[in-house]
């Protein structure tokens, strides 16, 4: 069925979140606050694991909080951030959003709220979305107006949500692939905590030393040198994801061959995000199994690198990343007026439970086979967002 083009704007409003300062913010869910959605919230769903409010009467309009079947979009962030969106469910609290992101709301008369879900969220949309930053020094922020006057496909309302609920199938069926994924981390989790207990409580007895004690040498702040798009490529907090290095995304930094002992990565090393905005990320880490190019890391990235006659890289990468591991470096870092840190000294002060070699290798032949699996699962998963990608191509073009 053919669809009519109209503009964004002809069938939704952006509604401005709230600023607010520091100094506003007030416990969660107490009588005259209200839950305040920042851009950490804003992920493939509403994040609500880690929620901030701030009192209601800094909310001045009933139109800033939100409802069902909104939008939540990342108006300022990085460029590629930019745009990116999450629907908002039925919420048991109220909420709102905060001044780096907007409420994309429908107007129900015009436009299928999950159709003008997945049509914001399509791939080609999020490009043009994010064509719509203004980039500035650190942050690219989004021209409102111009992100109104995308055009998109509007067919007639029956049709809409006959293609909304198409999507929806196949997107649940990407989300139970995500599940499985995560319960594959939690699985590995649960053998660790059985396996040593809790590294902090230490409830099996093993030797305490210090976190020190466990490296080949002392941990390494990465370079300061900026990305030139050439050279050495270079490992910043935005590469460091759960267990592996997204390297795909890296830029390239020209990095003197004098520097590489200071900054390159050896397989077996642990990449620590030591300098970020969200105390919640300070610690998260990634373990780097080598690459057929040299690697670096960048100032805000901390390299650790453990000595294998002592413990197993891998096993220590597992321990540092476990909710115990991060608690301990959250604990030990401190902050500034802008940032959350740790440094190389306090990352060597963890009190650190030991277990002999030979259980640390139990478990690493446990997460062997784990970890295969999550590979085929990844892979699995990424097969079915190609597919759904092409699905939304074909729905947007009247193909579907």
């Amino acid at each position: 069925m053919s669809a009519q083009l109209v503009s964004l704007g002809d069938v939704a409003e952006f509604i401005r979140g709230v600023t607010y300062k520091p100094g506003d913010l007030t416990e969660n869910f107490l009588t005259g606050s209200v839950v305040c959605m920042r851009t950490a919230n804003v992920q493939k769903a509403l994040d609500q694991s880690d929620l901030l409010s701030i009192p209601r009467d800094l909310v001045r309009k009933e139109s800033k909080i939100l409802r069902e079947g909104d939008l939540l979009v990342s108006t300022a962030n990085s460029w590629n951030l930019v745009g990116k969106c999450c629907w908002v469910p039925a919420l048991s609290y109220p909420a709102t959003a905060g001044g780096f992101i907007a409420i994309l709301r429908g107007d129900d008369r015009k436009v299928d709220r999950r159709y003008l879900y997945h049509w914001f969220s399509s791939p080609d949309t999020q490009l043009n979305a994010r064509n719509c930053g203004r980039q500035t020094t650190n942050i690219a922020n989004m021209d409102v107006n111009r992100c109104l006057a995308l055009e998109m496909p509007l067919p007639p309302l029956p049709e809409q949500r006959r293609i909304a609920a198409i999507l929806d199938k196949a997107d649940a069926l990407r989300a139970k692939r995500r599940e499985a994924i995560a319960k594959l981390d939690q699985l590995l989790q649960s053998v660790f905590l059985d396996m040593f207990g809790d590294p902090v409580s230490n409830p099996k007895g093993w030797p305490m030393v210090k976190s020190g004690e466990l490296y080949a040498e002392k941990p390494r702040i990465g370079t300061t040198r900026p990305a030139t798009g050439k050279g050495c490529l270079v490992v910043r907090v935005g590469e460091v994801g759960d267990y592996k290095i997204a390297l795909d995304k890296s830029s390239r930094v020209e990095l003197p061959k004098a520097d590489f002992d200071r900054y390159v990565l050896r397989s077996g090393d642990t990449v620590l995000a030591r300098a970020i905005g969200s105390k919640d990320q300070l610690g998260k880490c990634s373990y780097f199994d080598g690459h057929q190019e040299s690697v670096c890391i960048d100032s805000h990235v901390m390299r650790i690198r453990p000595e294998p006659s002592i413990c197993e890289p891998a096993w220590f990468h597992f321990l540092i990343s476990s909710p115990s591991g991060k608690s301990m470096l959250q604990a030990k870092g401190g902050a500034t007026a802008v940032q959350f840190n740790i440094n190389a000294s306090q990352a060597s002060d963890m009190d650190v439970a030991l277990p002999p070699l030979v259980i640390q290798r139990r478990f690493l032949k446990i997460s062997e086979q784990v970890r295969q699996q999550g590979d085929r699962s990844i892979q699995a998963a990424a097969q079915q967002a190609d597919l759904f990608s092409s699905l939304q191509q074909r729905a947007f073009k009247g193909a579907l």
